[in-house]
């Protein structure tokens, strides 16, 4: 079968840096492939070429739809049927559903709107593939995985024929996953090609037919997803060998950090009790709407319970705002750090300082050069964070990176009580191992941490006991050793 696409000695050099180097690929109509590999693999420049967003180096050749080119332009990309759905999807958050789907039937056009075309047209991308969402909605009040939905919508639109999904499920739940994947499915079943870039190897594995891997700007090769699995995949991705043994240390003689108990919220969760031991990892799992993410920010003060009890270190606490939780030794690392765990164009150093200004504060409120200085050294050393230059905005991070900066941020304010919800969200197979040892590493030395995710093998592996909700109410507690990941993912979506 002749190649939707065909890229034949693709290369890119951002001054002296080589981005991708001789890269081949070929992609077929009906196709899904997926393209998986680190930050800095060369994933990002791939797609923004064939987007026509970047040009390739002279030496290259593209054929698209059956049209030879040295490069692309955006114009041409999307004439020839290239949509790109990157992970922010760049959607307009104070539009309608419909008028995001319908927006590039109508761009440069200056005349009076036809709302009535823009509506059937948005009805119609929807029918194609079977989404159901209000087209008068405004985009800003829908869940992540609607706003996804819209994004497919308006490629579904613009009459696409390959369509590029960069980190699609970075911020979904498993449940919502699943009906990705099935839409996904629904896109191969009309013939569309499907790119679908994930950190997420699981699914890589679950919606492929083949895979293309790259690493330092090279391809590594292209592969049947069917002879693959997830340990051959990530040493091919990174080189290195990544397994995990279930944790095996009895933390059952530590004295109680934490203890919860009666803990109801009306509305969110109900009769919540448990207890967390100094310098455990307790891992906390469940589906969209199971409660867990507003459990965790009750016992961070900033979703306070109508009942119950919260008890740090024996001493019952009245948390009614993040304040005197963190007075209380309760740290909380949220699962969307680009909107609530960093200042994005704040630089790298104000970011990891932030939560322990008063600490370097002198007697007359100034800050203390020599001590930030002091700080913002000993946090990036001390959680590797790479960093050419603590001046530089924290954007400017990967997202393994940025995610060890917000780590870095509340355990400056020598937390007793660490949560995490969804501390790998969206970050490559290093940074996760990078992760799991501060993880580790926090816990060996007395912080009691909650890891709350959706990824069974994450909780399973990483913690010394799992918690599962569902509906707003703790459903089951396991022991990793006790347990297996089949029987776990049973207990989530019984």
């Amino acid at each position: 079968m002749a190649a939707f696409l065909e890229l034949q000695r693709i290369s890119k050099r951002f001054g002296g840096v080589r981005a991708l180097c001789d890269v081949d690929l070929a992609l077929e109509a009906g196709e899904v492939h997926c393209l998986v590999g680190e930050n800095g693999s060369g994933k990002s420049t791939l797609i923004k070429i064939i987007a026509g967003v970047q040009p390739p180096e002279p030496g290259g050749r593209i054929v698209l739809a059956g049209e030879e080119r040295t490069r692309l332009t955006p114009a041409e990309s999307t004439r020839l049927g290239v949509q790109v759905i990157y992970q922010d999807l760049s959607l307009f958050p104070n539009l309608s559903v419909a008028e995001n789907i319908a927006i590039g039937l109508h761009l440069g056009r200056p005349r009076s709107v036809d709302w009535r075309a823009i509506r059937t047209a948005a009805e119609a991308a929807m029918a194609r593939i079977g989404v159901a969402l209000d087209p008068d909605v405004k985009v800003e009040t829908l869940s992540i995985a609607d706003r996804q939905l819209v994004a497919i919508c308006r490629a579904m639109a613009a009459e696409a024929r390959l369509v590029i999904m960069d980190e699609p499920t970075a911020s979904l739940t498993r449940h919502e996953v699943d009906a990705l994947l099935d839409l996904v499915r629904e896109l191969k079943r009309r013939d569309i090609c499907v790119v679908f870039v994930s950190h997420r190897l699981d699914e890589v594995m679950e919606v492929a037919e083949r895979v293309t891997v790259l690493r330092d700007g090279r391809k590594v090769g292209t592969y049947e997803a069917a002879e693959m699995d997830d340990h051959r995949l990530a040493l091919l991705m990174t080189g290195k060998e990544f397994r995990y043994d279930l944790k095996d240390v009895d933390v059952s003689e530590q004295p109680v950090a934490l203890a919860v108990e009666g803990l109801t919220r009306t509305g969110d969760y109900e009769e919540v009790s448990f207890t967390l031991r100094r310098g455990e990892i307790l891992g906390i799992t469940g589906l969209l709407g199971s409660g867990r993410t507003e459990l965790a920010l009750s016992l961070f003060g900033m979703n306070p319970p109508d009942a119950g009890t919260i008890r740090v270190k024996g001493r019952e606490v009245t948390l009614r705002s993040n304040r005197a939780a963190i007075e209380a030794g309760i740290a909380y690392v949220s699962e969307d750090r680009l909107t609530l765990g960093l200042v994005l164009e704040q630089p790298i150093a104000a970011n990891l300082v932030v939560t322990i200004l008063d600490r370097l504060a002198g007697p007359l409120g100034l800050i203390r050069r020599a001590d930030r200085e002091a700080a913002v050294t000993g946090w990036i050393r001390d959680l590797g964070i790479k960093v050419s230059n603590p001046a530089n905005p924290v954007r400017t991070l990967s997202g393994g990176n940025q995610q060890r900066v917000v780590l870095a941020k509340w355990m400056a304010t020598r937390p007793r009580i660490l949560i995490l919800d969804s501390p790998t969200v969206g970050v490559d197979i290093s940074a996760k191992d990078g992760i799991y040892e501060i993880v580790k590493r926090l816990a060996a030395e007395g912080v009691a941490i909650i890891m709350i995710s959706d990824e069974i093998p994450e909780v399973l592996y990483h913690c010394h006991r799992v918690l599962v909700m569902r509906a707003g109410r703790l459903t089951g507690a396991f022991r990793p050793r006790d347990t297996s990941e089949a029987a776990l993912r049973v207990a989530v979506n019984a």
